[in-house]
């Protein structure tokens, strides 16, 4: 099968024990990545500086960290790491996500049959602290044709398990500046241009949920930066303005609901 890299981005607040799974379940994949690439993204606490050096010295031709002396953000982060990345196909990872064990060689066989794909995606299952005890799964579209209509106004993609070529990323002017939502973006610009993605209809992930996630769904930050991408997805064609009106609304009633109230409608209908 082609090789193929491991894309991560770290910044300071993460848990050292959160990270050493993440790495371990990308490690212990039964395709093994050619590479694995860590940005650290501004400075880290010493933990996690001595999570990182133990598996650069116990992997030394597999481990790559790309340093960023400032915290430049989730996206340009990822563009940083992603030029540093040595094969085409990249899959991306979060520092505290847990891949099964056979995620990425089920995604390698999708590109193998189809070489015209460009992303290839999974659903995942949520936990809070036991990866054991799924909480909620999020399923995504799974054809081409149901993800481009999906993503003019929700994100048709679990980030965190994308697969994808390294060329046409790039080719697409790579990751926005946004704070929050850089994927949604990215991933609607490329639909637009006509590259082919799906999802496997499995979950091959586990997302690790927890509060502060739902406190950044709610932050105005996230609100602003998905109003402003479905607004530019208006604006370039890729949607219609029912569908940015439709996203303003929503994302607005959300913004000034009470977390319970956000957290059912998200469980419920965002999903």
């Amino acid at each position: 099968m082609e090789k193929y890299s491991v894309l991560m981005s770290l910044y300071t607040k993460e848990k050292p024990e959160y990270l050493k799974q993440s790495i371990e379940s990308m490690i212990n994949q039964s395709v093994p990545p050619d590479e694995i690439v860590i940005v650290k993204d501004g400075l880290l606490t010493n933990e996690l500086e001595v999570v990182l050096n133990r598996y650069n010295l116990d992997y030394p031709d597999l481990i790559k960290i790309v340093v960023s002396e400032k915290n430049l953000g989730l996206g340009l982060a990822l563009n940083l790491g992603l030029r540093h990345c040595k094969n085409e196909l990249v899959a991306r990872m979060d520092t505290d996500d847990i891949s099964l064990p056979d995620r990425c060689e089920k995604q390698l066989k999708s590109f193998l049959e189809d070489d015209k794909l460009v992303i290839v995606g999974t659903i995942v299952d949520e936990f809070k602290h036991d990866p054991t005890q799924i909480i909620s799964r999020r399923i995504v579209p799974l054809q081409h044709k149901k993800i481009y209509e999906f993503a003019k106004r929700r994100s048709p993609f679990n980030h965190p398990t994308v697969m994808y070529k390294k060329s046409k990323v790039i080719d697409c002017g790579g990751y926005s500046n946004l704070r929050r939502n850089q994927d949604v973006d990215l991933f609607g610009r490329m639909l637009f241009k006509g590259y082919r993605a799906i999802n496997l209809n499995e979950a091959l992930l586990l997302f690790r949920s927890n509060d502060e996630l739902a406190k950044r769904r709610r932050s105005w930050t996230n609100t602003k930066s998905y109003i402003l991408t479905i607004y530019n997805f208006w604006r370039m064609g890729f949607s219609g303005f029912s569908d940015f009106v439709c996203v303003f609304i929503a994302q607005l009633f959300m913004f000034v609901s009470p977390i319970s109230i956000q957290n059912f409608i998200y469980k419920n209908f965002l999903r």
